[in-house]
């Protein structure tokens, strides 16, 4: 009996002397004269989508693998906030398949596609007043969110050409954002929408099926957690707004939440937006809280 409470004593003490992770920050910059560089995921190859603001004040897509950028354009997308051309991926998987969207030059509504090989395909909930595409798996499932005819946004699952509302009950809006290779979706509810974009205070969920488990920074202020993706390790990144209004970044990580603060940045305005199976994560950061984005890329150890 003693040598069993000896075993037990030294397994608890080594599981409560695990070091904490560290992370290792670098830019992203999509080119040298990138006015601002968002990326938004990043797959196992370390193949990052995103997007970024040329010296001319126009939005690319991007897709950027090491030093090798692939910018793309849809003539369909529409100048919006100042910017001509506003389109972004914010989704890749690994067969290096996009997803994105962009405001329809003719409709004036979201318009979502997935992007391959040169070649875009539509994507559209049905009968929506818009569609945002986010996150697609190595399966093709696509999730997203789309606007009724109210306004109001609903969380989609696209899967073998079959559309599926997801809804957190009793929120007034939803947003799926993110999905990984089992179907489990990263995803948050907000309580307004403002020009087709949720406003917080919102709750993070990972969704399985029917099944919504929240997850909250426990920093987190009144305006609450977004959820923006899911790794097959089931690790989760997003971003907090804490109780003076400043926005964090977060890894869930073995039941235990990390904060992540670009260390270049104001360590007011960081935000988590993508992670891998090797524990890559990339988001954006900024100089002030509002500023224009700069791409990370962190490592942990």
């Amino acid at each position: 009996m003693l040598g069993v409470l000896l075993v037990l004593t030294f397994v608890a003490v080594g599981i409560a002397s695990a070091p904490p992770l560290t992370f290792t920050f670098s830019d992203v910059h999509a080119t040298k004269t990138a006015t601002e560089t968002d990326s938004y995921a990043v797959n196992d190859a370390g193949v990052i989508a995103g997007d970024y603001v040329d010296s001319s004040s126009v939005q690319h897509a991007m897709i950027l693998a090491g030093t090798k950028l692939t910018t793309v354009n849809n003539s369909s997308c529409q100048s919006t906030g100042g910017l001509t051309g506003s389109i972004a991926f914010f989704g890749i998987n690994s067969a290096g398949t996009a997803v994105g969207w962009c405001i329809n030059i003719k409709t004036n509504l979201d318009e979502s596609f997935t992007y391959s090989k040169g070649k875009f395909t539509p994507i559209s909930f049905p009968k929506s007043n818009g569609t945002q595409a986010t996150g697609i798996n190595d399966t093709g499932e696509i999730v997203g969110e789309y606007l009724d005819s109210s306004g109001n946004a609903h969380g989609f699952l696209l899967a073998k050409s079959k559309y599926t509302a997801i809804n957190v009950k009793g929120a007034a809006q939803t947003v799926a954002y993110g999905i990984n290779n089992a179907g489990d979706i990263a995803a948050y509810s907000g309580s307004t929408i403002s020009a087709g974009t949720v406003v917080c205070p919102c709750v993070g969920y990972i969704v399985k099926g029917t099944k919504f488990t929240k997850v909250s920074d426990p920093n987190a202020g009144t305006d609450g957690t977004v959820a923006h993706a899911t790794n097959n390790k089931g690790q989760v990144v997003g971003t907090y707004y804490d109780s003076a209004g400043d926005v964090h970044g977060w890894l869930l990580d073995g039941g235990k939440y990390y904060e992540l603060n670009d260390p270049t940045g104001c360590k007011c305005d960081t935000r988590g937006d993508g992670v891998n199976d090797t524990r890559e994560i990339v988001g954006r950061y900024s100089t002030t809280l509002g500023g224009a984005s700069i791409g990370f890329k962190a490592t942990t150890k």
